[in-house]
């Protein structure tokens, strides 16, 4: 039976969520093993002369136990 930990993170891209989301994966994955998830808990954009500048998003990253 596997144990897992969830954390929340924070992550922005000045491209879109979705590679938000990917750089929170990467950066997580340098100092923890096992990633099983990732929860998309909250998106908020930074908006700047009436245009999206940065995406945000508040994830929660699941991992299992060694």
């Amino acid at each position: 039976m596997a144990t897992l930990k969830v954390i929340e993170i924070l992550s922005q891209s000045e491209k879109s969520w979705e590679d938000a989301a990917n750089e929170a994966i990467i950066k997580a994955s340098k100092s923890l093993n096992n990633i099983k998830s990732v929860y998309i808990k909250e998106m908020e954009a930074k908006v700047e002369n009436n245009r999206i500048t940065e995406y945000r998003i508040n994830a929660k990253i699941s991992f299992e136990l060694d």
